[in-house]
């Protein structure tokens, strides 16, 4: 495995994180910890999770299915880099969601006790709330990292302004502020190119795709096309909307002879901005095949090719003006 640094903070992490929605509502509980273990025993130190994650089987489940593998022991725990999200509401209560001090110190506290641990690592803002000040959101966070109960904060799904404002906020209150961001980010989504990502550069954030095979598209979707399960829906009419551009990347993977979960997954990693893009593995089969992608390097005339077939977007404000 390889590592490198979580934004400008000096916490070390594996070049892949390992997402773990499925786990709960499509992986259940025995495979799921098998697949931590292995993660483990590849070197992937870097786990996401959601307060929310488990749907139909109860928000904070997947939470809880984690905290019983850290209950086996081992070191698991220690040698975990442990990263949660608040914001989306448990309950139905008023103050049961978004990001104000009272949902912060009450979210925080009942993820630990899912997760069965006295500490999170990373804490990160699922969703930006426009009605909390960024003051109290800071002081809250203050707090907790005072209590031992946080040490380092991340977003997800910011806009680059949010960004700005959360981190000039911050720097005002002589605070660490944001360390990372998670964003939807691939070969088919590149929007956040034109500001989040020099947004993030500029205040030395590192970067965390989600989706990074975009629901499947990017993952070898017309070899599979026959009976395939996602291939309905909204699936399936992305699948027929970008057809053209799918057989060109696909043609593209059986030229270099590698297969394209991992090229798209290898593409991010040549990205400078990106610590990690999140694998959310339903089966160990999947985790194989995302850590092979860590050490296929991409030349730079198959990179030209990509950006060929999935054009890169502009930054702004050059992306919209002169």
């Amino acid at each position: 495995m390889k590592y490198t640094q979580l934004g400008r903070s000096g916490l070390s992490v594996s070049r892949l994180c390992l997402g773990t929605m499925n786990f709960g509502p499509v992986t259940p509980e025995p495979d799921a910890h098998r697949i931590m273990d292995v993660a483990l025993e590849n070197g992937v130190n870097f786990f996401d999770t959601a307060n929310d994650y488990g749907r139909h089987t109860g928000k904070g489940r997947t939470e809880e299915i984690i905290g019983d593998w850290f209950r086996s022991g081992g070191g698991r725990r220690e040698k975990t880099v442990l990263a949660t999200k608040l914001y989306a509401p448990i309950g139905e209560w008023p103050n049961d969601g978004k990001l104000s001090a009272l949902n912060i110190r009450n979210s925080l506290d009942a993820s630990l006790r899912r997760l069965k641990t006295d500490h999170v690592d990373l804490i990160q803002f699922h969703h930006i709330d426009r009605s909390t000040p960024w003051d109290e959101i800071w002081q809250a966070i203050d707090v907790a990292v005072m209590q031992g109960k946080v040490i380092y904060t991340g977003s997800s799904n910011f806009a680059a302004w949010h960004i700005a404002m959360a981190q000039e906020t911050a720097l005002r209150r002589q605070a660490c502020g944001l360390v990372c961001d998670q964003s939807f980010y691939n070969l088919f989504t590149r929007d956040i190119e034109q500001e989040i990502i020099p947004a993030l550069r500029h205040y030395g954030m590192g970067l965390i795709p989600w989706s990074p095979l975009n629901q499947g598209l990017l993952g070898g979707i017309l070899r599979k096309e026959p009976g395939h399960r996602r291939l309905e829906g909204r699936a399936a009419a992305a699948l027929a909307t970008h057809r053209a551009q799918i057989e060109q990347y696909e043609a593209l993977a059986d030229k270099i002879g590698q297969h394209p979960a991992e090229i798209a997954l290898a593409w991010l990693l040549s990205r400078p901005v990106v610590t990690a893009p999140i694998v959310g593995p339903r089966t160990l089969e999947q985790l194989t095949s995302a850590l092979r992608a860590i050490d296929l390097a991409l030349d730079q005339e198959t990179l030209n090719e990509l950006d060929w077939i999935f054009p890169p977007r502009k930054e702004a404000p050059e992306a919209f003006a002169w």
